[in-house]
Formats: C-alpha cells, sequence, structure tokens
C-alpha cells in the first residue's frame, strides 16, 4: 500500500520519479521488522530519502487500491504455501510459540486479510511508525552532516511514541509437535526447535557458533565424501545410516528481541526419517560434552565467512546496520564481534550447548510420510545424548 500514491504523489508520478532516477524502491516485513528501502545514485540522495519520507507519512491508503492487495497478498501466500520450506518454519514457530504473536505468520490469516480496513491501518502506521521506533540508514559515499539533515527535514511530521502501543510479554516456549501426514509424497520434511535467545544475550554468539559447528549436509554435494566429512554430524550420519535415507539437514539460529529459536531442518526418505532425527538429535545433546578445539576453530573461520560474506551490496550492509540500530541500540563494528567470537572457547561452547540443548524441551513440526517418525517424547529422550 506504501507504493500505491501519496498526498503529493500518485503512483504513476511515484513509478515515474524512481524510473526517472534509475532507482529502486521496495520493502518487506519480517516477524519483528519492516523495512523501506531505495537505491539511487549519491547526487539524488535528498530526493531519495524524501520518497521513503512521503510514502512513510503521507501514503493515501485509498479504499480502491486496498481491495486490490488483498487479492495480491492472497495470491501471495497460495505461493507460500507451495514451498514446503516456509510453511515448516511457519508451522514451526505456531508450535513452539502458539500462544504468542510470535507464532503468527508474517502475512497473517485469511480472514484478516480479507476484512482489513482503512481506518485499521492508518491506526497501526499512526501506531507504530514514530520516531522512536525507526531508524534511517544510508550506505555509499554519502556526507553524513547533509544526511542527517535532509532526514530532520523531511521526517519531521514523524509522530512521538509512547500511546496505544501494545505490551507484550516474553513469548513462552512449549514443547510440543504439530504434524502433517501426507503418505504419498516421497520426502518427509521436519524442523525441530530448541528455545534460542534475543539478539542481546550474552549467549547469543554461542549459539551463532554452535550452529556453524552443526552445520549443514546435502546429498550428491560438496567436495568430501560424507564418511570422510569433518563435520561429526554428517559424518555420524554417514556411519550410522549405512542404507541413507537422509536427503540434507541444516541447522538454524533466529534471534528475536526477548527469545529466540535454534534448531535443525531436516528432509529424509520415509524409512530413513526416524533414524535421521533421532541421530541429529543425539549429535546436538553430546555437543554439551563432546565439542572439540579443531571443530570451535573451524565454526568460528566458516561464521565468520558466512556473516561477512553476506554483507556483499549496500543494501545488505543497509540492513544489518538498521536491525543492529534497533536491537542494540548501536552499530556493532566487525572486529568488535571478531574479539568478542574469538573469546569463546571450547569449555565455553560446551556450556552454552549443555544450558540450551541438552535435555531440553523440542518444538516439532513435519510434513510428509511420518510412518517412521517416533513420538514426542521419544525424540526428547534424544536429547539427553544417551544412545538407546
Amino acid at each position: 500500500m506504501a507504493f500505491k500514491g501519496t498526498r503529493r504523489r500518485s503512483r504513476l508520478r511515484l513509478e515515474t520519479e524512481i524510473e526517472n532516477m534509475g532507482g529502486h524502491l521496495n520493502a518487506y516485513t519480517s516477524r519483528e521488522q519492516t523495512a523501506y528501502y531505495a537505491k539511487c545514485f549519491k547526487d539524488d540522495l535528498a530526493q531519495g530519502v524524501d520518497i521513503l519520507a512521503d510514502i512513510l507519512q503521507h501514503s493515501k491508503l485509498d479504499e480502491t487500491a486496498i481491495n486490490h492487495e488483498r487479492g495480491v497478498i492472497l495470491r501471495e501466500m497460495e505461493e507460500v504455501e507451495k514451498t514446503v520450506e516456509e510453511v515448516i518454519f511457519d508451522r514451526l514457530h505456531l508450535t513452539a510459540f502458539h500462544e504468542s504473536p510470535l507464532g503468527y505468520t508474517i502475512l497473517g490469516p485469511v480472514e484478516n486479510i480479507q476484512s482489513i480496513t482503512q481506518k485499521q491501518l492508518k491506526t497501526y502506521i499512526r501506531t507504530n511508525y514514530t520516531a522512536d521506533r525507526i531508524v534511517v540508514v544510508a550506505v555509499g559515499q554519502i556526507d553524513h552532516g547533509s544526511l542527517i539533515r535532509t532526514v530532520e527535514e523531511k521526517f519531521a511530521d514523524l509522530p512521538v511514541g509512547g500511546r496505544g502501543m501494545a505490551v507484550y510479554e516474553k513469548p513462552v516456549f512449549y514443547g510440543s509437535e504439530l504434524l502433517y501426514h501426507v503418505d504419498d509424497e516421497p520426502i518427509g520434511n521436519l524442523a525441530v526447535g530448541y528455545e534460542g535467545v534475543a539478539w542481546t544475550h550474552p549467549d547469543s554468539i554461542g549459539l551463532m557458533l554452535l550452529q556453524t559447528i552443526i552445520g549443514f549436509y546435502k546429498k550428491g554435494e560438496g567436495l568430501t565424501d560424507p564418511w570422510l566429512s569433518g563435520n561429526r554430524a554428517t559424518n555420524n550420519l554417514a556411519i550410522q545410516l549405512l542404507d541413507g535415507g537422509c536427503e540434507s539437514f541444516s541447522s538454524f539460529n533466529t534471534c528475536y528481541k526477548d527469545t529466540g529459536i535454534f534448531g535443525v531442518y531436516l528432509q529424509a526418505t520415509e524409512a530413513g526419517t526416524g533414524h535421521c532425527i533421532q541421530e541429529l538429535l543425539f549429535h546436538i545433546g553430546a555437543l554439551a560434552h563432546n565439542v572439540t578445539d579443531e571443530e570451535v576453530a573451524r565454526g568460528k573461520r566458516q561464521l565468520k565467512a558466512t556473516l561477512f560474506g553476506a554483507l556483499d551490496s549496500t543494501t545488505s550492509i543497509a540492513e544489518d546496520i538498521g536491525r543492529q540500530l534497533l536491537v542494540y541500540g548501536r552499530h556493532i563494528p566487525i572486529a568488535e564481534f571478531c574479539l568478542r567470537l574469538e573469546a569463546i572457547d571450547t569449555l565455553e561452547v560446551q556450556r552454552v550447548a549443555k544450558k540450551y540443548l541438552l535435555n531440553a524441551d523440542i518444538a516439532v513440526t513435519a510434513m510428509g510420510p511420518l510412518k517412521n517418525l517416533p513420538s514426542l517424547p521419544e525424540l526428547r529422550t534424544r536429547t539427553v545424548a544417551n544412545r538407546l
């Protein structure tokens, strides 16, 4: 709706203005944050900021455009539902945080899309798009003083927050399961989640490192045979499951304002589903007692390569800085992050694994042929890291 026209710019004028600048305008929403961004030449910085300020503060939210967008969102929802991995992670949040808004999908339920009104949208913008909840980030060859003056001028109409904001308690993580039996599918898709930590928690970097140590695997890919892999999760799967069955797995670690979710996403054949998930849970729990200096050192190198390699464009750098300003209140320099990462030794990795991953409650979501998937209580026992 933000790109459908403002008090000063019609939709056509807005699109023409961006095209004439040779620029790009877009937006996206995650579970906790919304980003609007424009890419333009440095000489067009003031115009780019003006466009962003205009659509954030003065969008018309025309009733006809709202009705049109309902259909667009519903079609987008249909596309999301066709992506199994997206569905699994949405359902994992629903399972783990089913009494909190964190369990909602980003697009929301169909009934909300069909019934939302212009008044509700305006109230949401007035309540949430306030000066204390917005950061403006610019990346490139930019004069900082000029940027500040431009932002102060263009965003002058932003209200001050504090009124009407909903207050939420920390989401409760529940050990639970949500299963979708689809027996005619050849591959089962599963996700197992542990309660993680917030962005600002002292153990957040430790869990990032653990995610990297667990790593990922995809059948038929990679330069090293899984039997010879230095990644013990991959190596153990190859040794324990002589007949195969595991198509892929990947670890994940997602932080939010006051909680997080850590875990693994797995694809396996019907015969291998139960064995694969149990073997991975055993390996994750075993990290509390059995992780080597070599694994920690390799994990640190991989984590730095992943994080810094992602900062390969002005857009990704701006997103990273904006996210840090919102969650930390400041930008964390790369040098500081590296120092904090290098301060984590093997004993610290084991402590974090023992605290969050050993004998821990888990949330499980799965879709596909699940006849061989053990029950939740059985899977829960595998987090104790004892082979049965």
